[in-house]
């Protein structure tokens, strides 16, 4: 690592501790030619999440776009935050498991209902009203007796 402050290439770690995030490593040097000490963060470099939209276009992962549907969802139901954080925190978890560079929103939507199912039925068809884009009050009917079943 190079000194920031005399450009000298030779710099020694003197104390390594994860930071404040727990998503990254702070590191305290000392330069071995001006002696100055200074810090660096070293953090795991990761691959941006694509997403296949259903016009087969693709965009960066984007947690708020979830987050704000599962909100719309949960409108007025008795649905803590606490409970929607931990249901976008899990599908994240999930789609990063699979280890895919590329996910279909299909894939991610088919997840969000089956942790809504559980979580509130009432937000759950919501949120499928959206995601199917029903098209008449039979669509609808059909996926509240899958509810009620």
């Amino acid at each position: 690592m190079k000194c920031p402050f005399c450009s000298h290439e030779n710099t020694r770690v003197i104390d390594s501790r994860p930071a404040e995030d727990n998503n990254s490593i702070r590191r305290r040097r000392v330069c071995d030619e001006c002696g100055k000490r200074f810090t660096t963060y070293e953090k795991v470099e990761t691959i941006p999440l694509i997403i296949i939209k259903k016009d087969n276009n693709r965009e960066t992962y984007d947690r708020s776009k979830i987050e704000k549907g599962v909100l719309r969802a949960c409108h007025k139901r008795p649905v803590s935050a606490q409970q929607i954080t931990e249901l976008v925190d899990e599908v994240e978890n999930e789609i990063t498991n699979m280890e895919d560079k590329e996910i279909a929103s299909q894939v991610i939507g088919e997840l969000l209902m089956n942790k809504l199912r559980v979580l509130d039925p009432v937000a759950y068809v919501r949120f499928a009203s959206v995601y199917r884009e029903f098209k008449d009050v039979n669509t609808f009917m059909d996926e509240l007796k899958k509810v009620l079943e």
